[in-house]
């Protein structure tokens, strides 16, 4: 399997590599700019960028629209036991858009990392 990069814009580079580091079983890869980090879970390359510095993914569009952290589109990680890993990231303060949320297809909830991106931890169905 190739790896997958995804971007997330952050407010604060520094912060977004402790939390993913430390509560989501990332290791980093880089972090070459006080602006920029690359973190690393398996086959998934998170890049972080702040909203300022140098290089493409924090400037500008043509129209006068900003970068900025937040929104719903979000990466997926599949854990184990999803209650479990709900309440070692609540012990740890974490903060949580939802409760776990149960359907045909598994379990889900999503929690926000520092600058508000929303990561999905997913526990598929037992078989």
């Amino acid at each position: 399997m190739a790896t997958v990069s995804v971007r997330y814009i952050v407010d604060d580079v520094d912060a977004a590599m402790a939390f993913y580091a430390t509560h989501l079983g990332f290791s980093i890869a880089a972090h070459p700019a006080p602006s920029f980090a690359i973190l690393v879970r398996g086959d998934l390359r998170l890049l972080v960028n702040g909203t300022t510095g140098p290089g493409g993914a924090s400037q500008p569009m043509p129209d006068g629209r900003k970068p900025a952290p937040g929104g719903w589109n979000r990466v997926q990680l599949e854990v184990t036991n999803l209650d479990v890993e709900v309440a070692r990231l609540r012990s740890a303060g974490i903060r949580f858009r939802n409760e776990i949320v149960t359907g045909m297809g598994g379990k889900q909830i999503l929690v926000d990392d520092p600058a508000g991106n929303p990561i999905e931890l997913f526990e598929p169905p037992q078989k």
